[in-house]
């Protein structure tokens, strides 16, 4: 079982490899493989997360390890949709930025930091309420690794025809992952905060950085909704807002204190 992780790391970087080649082949048909790929990666490491519940006796997402896992290998499910559907206009260069975000995602998961050891969770973490706010909070955050690169590609490009399609790829990806965030980061998670600790807030840092995050993205689909801007600013905004999701996480576990110090 130990096995899987790296196998499905290869997998992620033999993937990222056919989609350079094909960057730099450009007017050639797509490639059909990449995809393929990092579905095989995503059910490697849904599998460790099957393996690792069924050990503990209740869903594995309660550590850093489980929930990196988690989060890469929805990345990468993500990116294997995204490259079937035929509604949203398809860059490569965006596929190939969230493949090798889950790949970072998935190294930080078996480095050092995150330490791999199973353990129960503790009592306040025996929760329903927690599950669903762990995953749907990285399902969320899923789309907004598209959503990074498709904007980040957005301002690095002057081509008008470009950026409309770079816009088009980062509305999509916020639209389908801001609700799901909204309800497994805040609502979920106020849920959970008032059963485990009896208060639906207290401004614990990673309560306070989720909710920046979450404004941050408001402020995007405000301007890129009500005041229908298509220019760079809703597009920093999403830059912004990804950076501010990694701090959330990264950030507060590991620079901050909190409520939150244990996962």
């Amino acid at each position: 079982m130990n096995l899987l992780p790296t196998a499905s790391a290869a997998l992620m970087l033999f993937s990222a490899l056919v989609q350079l080649v094909w960057l730099f082949r450009p007017g050639r048909p797509p490639e059909k493989a990449s995809h393929w790929l990092l579905a095989l990666s995503a059910a490697l490491l849904a599998t460790v997360i099957t393996w690792r519940s069924m050990l503990i006796g209740f869903p594995a997402l309660t550590g850093s390890y489980e929930s990196l896992v988690f989060y890469a290998a929805f990345v990468c499910l993500i990116c294997f949709a995204y490259r079937l559907q035929t509604r949203v206009p398809y860059s490569p260069g965006v596929q190939f930025g969230a493949t090798i975000a889950a790949f970072a995602l998935l190294a930080v998961a078996n480095s050092p930091i995150a330490p791999q050891a199973l353990l129960a969770p503790i009592p306040a973490l025996r929760s329903g309420w927690l599950v669903a706010h762990v995953a749907l909070s990285f399902v969320g955050e899923s789309f907004l690794v598209c959503s990074f690169f498709a904007s980040a590609a957005f301002l690095a490009t002057r081509d008008e025809a470009r950026r409309l399609r770079y816009d088009r790829i980062a509305y999509t990806a916020i639209a389908a992952g801001y609700p799901i965030f909204t309800v497994g980061a805040l609502v979920f998670g106020a849920i959970w905060a008032e059963n485990a600790w009896g208060s639906w807030w207290s401004w614990d840092p990673k309560e306070t950085w989720a909710l920046v995050t979450w404004l941050v993205y408001t402020a995007y689909l405000h301007l890129r909704l009500i005041r229908k801007r298509r220019d760079s600013l809703p597009s920093l905004l999403a830059v912004i807002g990804f950076l501010c999701a990694l701090f959330t996480f990264f950030g507060v576990n590991y620079l901050l204190s909190g409520l939150h110090s244990y996962g």
